[in-house]
C-alpha cells in the first residue's frame, strides 16, 4: 500500500522447537501460525508429520540436519543422497523448504563435531544438485556468538584462532560459493545477564537510549543485537568474506528465569521481541551493512517443558503449549500499529511526545494516530508527503498561517496527517503504520491549540 514503506525492511520467522511433552498436533501448530500471519519457520529436524502439516500452507520452512548426523553424511555421499530423498524431495515444493540447517551450534558441540561440518555440506549440496534443488535449497550452519575471540567493539569483531583455517574459511568459501548467508545465533539477554552492570536494559531491549559510539569504525550503536552482527560482520572482514549477508537464525529473551538470571521477565521479553519485531519489519540492517534487511527467526514458538538447564530454558515461548499467548506483540506488519514498545502507561500525550512509543492502547474507545518522531527526519517527511498527496489527506490546516501550523515541526504535521489518514481509512488495522512512522494511541493528543479528530 505504500511503496516506500518497506524498501528497507526485513523479516521475522520463528523457531518451533518440540523439546516438550505438551504441544498441540502439528496439524493445529499450522493454524496457529496462519492465524497469527507467520509465514517462515525453523526447524530443528525434518519431522514427517511436522513436514506434512506444512503442505501447501504458504509457509516457509527452514530444517535441519542434526549434528549427530553430521559425521554419516560427512564420509558417505550416498547417505547424504538417501538423506536428501527422505527428507526433502519427499517433502519439496509443496512444503516450502527454503533452507537446510547443517548442525547447530556445531564448534561448541560436545561431541566434537567440528571437523565434519564442511564435508557435510559439500556432500548434501551435491546431493541438491543431483535433484536440480541446489538453486532453490539454501545451505548453511548456525553458530554462536561464543565462536567469536573478540567481539567488543564491534569493529575488533574476530573469529576464535583454532577455527579459522580447519572450518571458519572452509565454511565461508562454500557459503560464497552458492551464494548462500551465515546463520547466527545471538542473544543479547546473555550479554546482559552477565554484564548488568555495565550493559543499559534499554540499549538492551531496543528502546531509548543515548546509544554506544564504536571507537574502531565511528559507528553509533543504539542496540545491542546490532552490535552483535556487526561484530560478526566485522569478523568476516577480517577474513576478506565482506560479501556473506548474515541472518539471525535464534535470538530471544526469556518471560521467566531463576533467580540469579538477570533480566528474565515477561515484561522485558515483550519488550525485547516485539520492539525487535518493530525494528526488523520497518528499519534497515545494521551499522555496518544499513542497505541489507535483516532476516530473524524468534526463538521460540512454544515454552518447551523438557529441556533441562536453568529456567530460562522452558520459559522462551511466544506461547504456552495450550496456544494461549505468554505475552502480546505483534508478529507481523499488519499488527505493528500501535505496539507500545512493551510499556504500559495511561497519561495522555502532551505536546506530541511520549516515553517512546509507549502510550496506552486501550480504555477510552477512541483512537488517534501520531507520528513516532524518534523514527527520523527522511522518513517521517516520506511519509508525510504520501498522506498529503497520494493518501488524499487535505493538509491545508498545516499550511502558513492555519489552525494547526504551529507548532510548525515535522512531528505535528505528520501526526495530523497522519491522523487524517487513519480517519479517512475507518482506523482499519494498518492504516496508522507508514513503515513504523505511526502508532496508535488511545488518550487525546495536543500540539499547541490544534486538536487531532478522533474516532472510535
Amino acid at each position: 500500500m505504500f511503496i516506500f514503506t518497506y524498501t528497507d525492511a526485513g523479516s521475522i520467522g520463528v523457531n518451533y522447537g518440540r523439546i516438550a511433552n505438551n504441544l498441540p498436533a502439528a496439524t493445529k501448530v499450522v493454524e496457529l501460525l496462519k492465524q497469527q500471519g507467520i509465514t517462515q519457520i525453523k526447524l530443528y529436524d525434518t519431522d514427517s508429520s511436522v513436514l506434512k502439516a506444512l503442505s501447501n500452507s504458504n509457509i516457509s520452512v527452514i530444517v535441519a540436519l542434526p549434528n549427530e548426523l553430521l559425521s554419516k553424511v560427512s564420509s558417505s555421499q550416498s547417505f547424504a543422497n538417501n538423506w536428501i530423498q527422505n527428507n526433502i524431495v519427499a517433502y519439496y515444493p509443496s512444503t516450502q523448504i527454503q533452507a537446510i540447517a547443517i548442525g547447530n551450534e556445531v564448534f561448541v558441540d560436545p561431541n566434537n563435531t567440528t571437523n565434519f561440518l564442511v564435508p557435510a555440506m559439500k556432500n548434501i549440496h551435491n546431493a541438491l544438485i543431483d535433484n536440480k534443488l541446489d538453486s532453490s535449497i539454501k545451505l548453511s550452519s548456525p553458530i554462536a556468538l561464543s565462536c567469536l575471540q573478540s567481539s567488543y567493539p564491534s569493529s575488533s569483531g574476530s573469529f576464535k584462532t583454532e577455527l579459522i583455517e580447519p572450518v571458519i574459511k572452509p565454511m565461508l568459501d562454500f557459503l560464497k560459493q552458492t551464494s548462500s548467508y551465515l546463520m547466527v545465533n545471538a542473544y543479547p539477554f546473555f550479554a546482559y545477564e552477565s554484564n548488568a552492570n555495565v550493559i543499559s536494559l534499554d540499549y538492551a531491549l531496543f528502546r531509548d537510549n543515548p546509544g554506544n559510539v564504536d571507537s574502531g569504525n565511528g559507528l553509533k550503536y543504539m542496540s545491542l543485537l546490532d552490535a552483535q552482527l556487526d561484530a560478526v560482520y566485522a569478523a568476516m572482514s577480517a577474513l576478506k568474506y565482506d560479501d556473506i549477508k548474515l541472518v539471525v537464525s535464534e535470538t530471544g529473551w526469556p518471560s521467566k528465569g531463576d533467580e540469579n538470571e538477570v533480566g528474565a521477565g515477561q515484561d522485558n521479553a515483550a519488550a525485547y521481541n516485539g520492539n525487535l519485531v518493530r525494528r526488523v519489519l520497518t528499519g534497515n540492517g545494521t551499522p555496518l551493512r544499513p542497505n541489507v534487511g535483516l532476516e530473524v527467526y524468534l526463538f521460540a514458538l512454544f515454552n518447551e517443558n523438557s529441556k533441562t538447564g536453568p529456567t530460562s530454558e522452558r520459559n522462551y515461548g511466544l506461547f504456552y503449549p495450550n496456544e494461549e499467548k505468554v505475552y502480546n506483540i505483534p508478529l507481523n506488519r499488519a499488527s505493528l500499529a500501535g505496539w507500545t514498545g512493551g510499556k504500559s502507561q495511561t497519561t495522555p500525550v502532551v505536546n506530541g511526545t511520549d516515553d517512546g512509543g509507549s502510550v496506552s492502547t486501550s480504555g477510552s474507545g477512541q483512537t488517534w494516530c501520531i507520528a513516532n518522531g524518534k523514527l527520523g527526519e527522511k522518513k517521517l517527511q516520506e511519509a508525510l508527503d504520501y498522506a498529503c498527496g497520494e493518501g488524499g489527506v487535505d493538509c491545508n490546516s498545516i499550511q502558513p498561517g492555519a489552525t494547526c501550523y504551529d507548532p510548525n515541526t515535522l512531528e505535528a504535521h505528520a501526526s495530523f496527517a497522519f491522523n487524517g489518514y487513519y480517519q479517512k481509512k475507518n482506523r482499519m488495522t494498518g492504516t496508522c503504520d507508514f513503515g513504523g512512522a505511526a502508532y496508535v494511541v488511545t488518550q487525546p493528543p495536543k500540539f499547541g491549540k490544534c486538536q487531532l479528530e478522533a474516532g472510535n
